[in-house]
């Protein structure tokens, strides 16, 4: 595969060389002057509240309310379905062990601009996990290849010495072993959404979620700035001559609070607002988590944790964000819609026979799938789900070309990921962005889940356990910052 480095991609879909700015030395000069320290922003928020008064009180950007764009569901159903239903589910999965150890490599070089050193605050650094704590089933490969009929557990060691399909080879018949080898060509193929990592890599590592959770390390900057504005400004299908709001490049034009970005975007076709949306639900997700798990004080290297509203209003309080910050949450929740859709999309791929999470502990593993399927059945019955029929809709010609564009932003966004200085940051950024692309990749295979075999391994849909531990985990994310969201509501109104 070629690797590139953006997207400019025709209207007949022809895909030209993709580029990416190099930032130079005198434009990070000017992204750090432009970048508001921190001094700046408590200078802001006294002259905010100031002008604001009442208003500071009574509309908290936390306060969120009525129908989401491009779709017919509103914030308050979201929130009892998710904080009462949905939350404490995921909780309990996500300590699954199943779910608990991610795959990755930490060490891929950033394809689009030299490294500029990666973060040495301490609370960037990731712990990997010993190979020796990780269960055996996980690391034997069996993980949602076949149930217990393909698979025995008396088998194991036997598994564990092959070399040509891994660990199963031993134990399959030449009609799974054939399977298998589809399903090779099948990860191979070119309809995934995300750069997934070389599993058989050596710097590919285990990590335990649990034991590096995500919160607030410290990263912030031109180098963190650059990141995300080499998404939004390179794959966002914007041209550079509109400015997103509180872009601090762009040119001061009086009268305009971001309005003329508004009006370009609501002038995109459907497909485009809905990718940008994601984006900006993405960010916000994990801006708020940032907020939600900050490091309030550290004595004697006992760090202590919890929710900064201060934190909380300089990134989401209107006043604050000239307007910005209810609109990231907005996108939160609409990003949230497009995931909860996903699931109940994929839930008969789960509901077969023959999937098996597969862990090695038997006991386990059948309550692991019991609570997966009992999450799964709660999503199918949420009433007002976002409709992913009306994307990619019309001119078939037009739409596949729109899609494969769509495919490839988001793509070149994933490996940006891989350009993120600090790494517990670049974990969660991985995992987050590789759990929406695998929700896309499911919305956009309706036709095949639905012809999926009961009691034999599908060639035409298949999951890795690396997508499906990506797709809960994430999901699991944007759960977590609609509770959480909840909860800077409560205490924002105690402390007022």
């Amino acid at each position: 595969m070629l690797f590139v480095s953006a997207m400019d991609i025709n209207k007949q879909g022809k895909q030209k060389r993709m580029k990416v700015n190099h930032v130079i030395p005198m434009l990070l000069v000017m992204i750090t002057l432009a970048y508001p320290s921190r001094q700046n922003m408590e200078k802001a928020e006294r002259e905010a509240e100031k002008k604001s008064g009442p208003f500071l009180e009574q509309s908290c950007g936390c306060h969120l309310t009525g129908v989401l764009d491009d779709c017919f569901c509103d914030v308050e159903s979201i929130d009892v379905f998710n904080n009462y239903k949905i939350f404490p589910k995921l909780q309990k999965l996500q300590e699954r062990d199943y779910f608990r150890y991610y795959k990755v490599n930490l060490k891929r070089p950033c394809p689009f601009w030299p490294d500029d050193g990666h973060c040495s605050i301490k609370d960037c650094h990731v712990e990997p996990c010993p190979e020796s704590k990780v269960p055996l089933g996980i690391k034997s490969g069996n993980y949602n290849k076949y149930s217990q009929e393909a698979n025995h557990e008396d088998d194991l060691e036997d598994c564990e010495q092959s070399n040509k399909l891994g660990a199963v080879n031993s134990t399959l018949s030449n009609q799974s072993k054939e399977a298998f080898i589809d399903w090779a060509r099948y990860d191979d193929a070119q309809d995934h959404f995300c750069e997934l990592d070389d599993e058989t890599s050596p710097e590919v590592q285990y990590v335990d979620l649990l034991l590096n959770p995500e919160r607030y390390t410290g990263y912030k900057g031109p180098s963190a700035w650059r990141v995300w504005n080499s998404i939004y400004e390179e794959n966002c299908f914007k041209p550079r001559s509109v400015y997103r709001p509180l872009n601090p490049l762009a040119p001061t034009i009086s009268g305009d609070n971001g309005e003329s970005f508004y009006e370009w975007l609501e002038g995109l076709c459907l497909e485009k607002r809905v990718f940008y949306r994601l984006i900006s639900g993405l960010h916000a997700s994990i801006n708020l988590h940032l907020s939600a798990k900050y490091i309030l004080e550290d004595t004697w290297g006992n760090p202590r944790w919890g929710p900064n509203t201060k934190e909380f209003n300089l990134r989401f309080h209107p006043a604050y964000t000239k307007g910005e910050g209810p609109r990231r949450l907005k996108n939160l929740y609409f990003l949230y819609l497009i995931e909860l859709r996903a699931l109940s999309k994929v839930a008969s791929y789960f509901e077969r026979s023959i999937v098996d999470l597969y862990t090695g502990n038997m006991e386990e593993d059948a309550a692991t799938k019991n609570l997966l399927l009992d999450i799964l059945t709660d999503t199918k019955s949420f009433p007002m789900h976002f409709d992913e029929k009306s994307m990619f809709a019309g001119n078939k010609k037009e739409a596949r070309s729109l899609k494969e564009e769509f495919r490839l932003h988001f793509k070149n966004i994933s490996r940006i990921m891989d350009c993120v200085g600090c790494d517990k940051c670049r974990l969660w950024g991985k995992l987050q962005t590789q759990g929406l692309g695998t929700a896309l990749k499911i919305l956009f295979s309706e036709k095949e889940i639905q012809s999926l075999p009961e009691n034999s391994p599908s060639k035409g849909f298949q999951l890795t356990r690396q997508e499906i531990v990506a797709l809960i985990n994430a999901f699991g994310r944007l759960s977590t910052s609609i509770k959480e969201l909840q909860n800077f509501k409560y205490l924002l109104h105690d402390n007022r």
